[in-house]
């Protein structure tokens, strides 16, 4: 099969090159990717992106040449695998918060098997942005379009796991606070990842929502995003300032494991919060740091004993 037509004189062909850039770390992606995909019906085409990525490849990158159908499910196919493994562990916390185990470790102990690997096995919120979200969702609606549905149903199961753990830190947040309105909250980080200020489909703006929408007092701190929240949802309150955006907080949640928060001084922050009360979405706080500092820290998936 060929796919060309004439353009202004130029005997135009159509390949498939799909992109594997993460939000954060496009540039150095594109400069030095893991491999390079293509999928196409003629070898002058091939031979083209083969001149195009030259200097690329002769880093060593792979270079995969595919035909198309297979090429136009490789990036569909990671991000569906990607998001399975993130909410296999999350699944993993909804039990372990049932049997009194701890999933953080849970998650490190069966990383070390090569054939499962660490990454992407943060238990915590769950995923979100632009990709895997809709990528999943796309890939269910295809799949049933070609009538196989039944062969990505797991994928339903993922992305439900995926938005439950949303519901579990509003459960958390209610279960703390007892009545929500008129409760300060404080959400650290709102962007859906970190080094990105991307609101799409973000765990953390959602949970912000939820609770704004339940009554609380909800405030806002980013260190990049708060200018795209304020076009996004300007009904949220926005803060600067880490320790004012704390003030008066009847509880803290940490929506994304920006840097800046896995190494704040909860000493400083215990100093201006009403209640040292605060949700760990994203397991990344050195716990016995902010117990030793007066906090009362609960995090997915994990049985903290707190004094």
């Amino acid at each position: 099969r060929k796919v060309m037509t004439e353009v202004a004189g130029f005997d135009v062909k159509l390949a498939w090159n799909p992109e594997f850039l993460r939000e954060g770390t496009a540039l150095e992606d594109s400069l030095r990717p893991d491999r390079i995909v293509v999928g196409a019906w003629d070898e002058a085409a091939v031979s083209a992106l083969r001149e195009c990525y030259k200097s690329i490849l002769e880093l060593g990158t792979p270079f995969l040449e595919l035909d198309v159908p297979t090429a136009e499910l490789v990036k569909v196919a990671a991000n569906a695998f990607l998001a399975t493994k993130i909410s296999f562990i999350n699944a993993m916390a909804e039990v372990s918060e049932v049997a009194g185990a701890d999933a953080v470790a849970l998650a490190k102990a069966i990383g070390y098997d090569e054939r499962i690997g660490n990454k992407f096995l943060r238990t915590g919120i769950g995923f979100g942005g632009g990709c895997l979200p809709k990528d999943i969702r796309g890939f269910i609606a295809r799949a049933d379009e070609l009538g196989v549905g039944s062969a990505v149903d797991f994928l339903k199961n993922v992305d439900a796991i995926n938005l439950r753990r949303r519901d579990r830190v509003v459960a958390l947040a209610k279960a703390e606070l007892g009545e929500v309105s008129g409760k300060r909250i404080a959400m650290l980080g709102i962007s859906f990842k970190p080094d990105s200020d991307d609101l799409r489909d973000s765990p953390a703006l959602d949970i912000a929502l939820r609770l704004s929408k339940a009554g609380a007092v909800v405030t806002v701190h980013d260190p990049v995003s708060l200018d795209a929240l304020a076009v996004k949802e300007p009904g949220l309150a926005r803060e600067a300032d880490m320790v004012e955006a704390l003030r008066e907080a009847d509880l803290v949640i940490l929506g994304t494991e920006w840097k800046q928060y896995k190494e704040a001084d909860p000493e400083i922050l215990g100093s201006v919060v009403a209640s040292k009360n605060i949700i760990d979405g994203r397991n990344v706080l050195d716990v016995d740091l902010w117990q030793a500092a007066g906090w009362k820290v609960t995090a997915l998936g994990r049985s903290i004993v707190n004094g």
